[in-house]
């Protein structure tokens, strides 16, 4: 996803949303690629066990790409080592989930606040984002969808430290979402249609409430999806 921002007379914001092709990605980053791919999907389970070895030889890669894919990953939140050096996919915990949470409801009202008055000079790229989820034919489409409209807000809001803080939690956060999704789809089936509907309450509020609406409703949004997190978080439990 790439954005634009172009500054005019009325300080409008122009997103630009095309994808264009991308070049052949290094080893290590189209190993990276995959995993992360398979981890947000649900194919790598929480607690599994990613060894060097097997992993390489399931990609068609040597080992050094591997480890450093892994490393990377480490970083992101999305893998963890043990105390032998094995690596294995992260599980979040309800401390995680409660984290988590507490920083988006930090973060993103904010956002919200300092965005609404670019998304009123141009709402575009957000309108498009609801336009694609509408058509998503599945949890893992929706939860990417769902995360990029978030990230168009952060970028709206014209705060780059803010941006720079969402940004670092944006695997985990990707993660988190992903898990809820695929929850809340096995509950109501109704995933897809939810996330349309409550975005495009938060783009009427972006667009045409004042900002403080704006970030209130993004804070009742985030509110939202406590009742999604696992019990011991949503009862302030470890």
């Amino acid at each position: 996803m790439n954005r634009l921002y172009t500054n005019t007379g009325v300080s409008k914001t122009v997103y630009r949303m095309s994808r264009p092709m991308q070049p052949a990605l290094p080893r290590a980053e189209s190993a990276a690629a995959r995993l992360r791919q398979e981890i947000m999907r649900g194919e790598l389970a929480s607690g599994d066990l990613l060894a060097e070895s097997a992993v390489a030889r399931r990609l068609g890669v040597s080992r050094v790409p591997v480890r450093e894919a892994l490393f990377a990953l480490e970083r992101e939140g999305l893998v963890i080592f043990g105390p032998t050096g094995r690596a294995f996919v992260r599980e979040l915990t309800c401390d995680d989930f409660e984290e988590l949470f507490a920083l988006r409801l930090t973060l993103e009202p904010v956002a919200a606040r300092l965005a609404a008055p670019r998304v009123r000079a141009d709402a575009a790229a957000l309108e498009a984002n609801i336009a694609e989820t509408a058509r998503a034919k599945g949890v893992a489409e929706i939860t990417r969808l769902d995360l990029e409209f978030h990230e168009l807000i952060l970028w709206a809001s014209g705060n780059f430290r803010l941006l720079k803080l969402w940004l670092s939690l944006r695997s985990e956060l990707e993660l988190w979402l992903s898990r809820l999704h695929r929850q809340h789809q096995w509950r109501t089936r109704g995933t897809r249609e939810e996330t349309v509907q409550a975005h495009g309450m938060l783009l009427s509020s972006l667009r045409d409430r004042t900002p403080s609406v704006a970030e209130r409703m993004m804070r009742d949004h985030i509110n939202g999806w406590k009742k999604w997190l696992p019990s011991g978080a949503r009862d302030g439990r470890p």
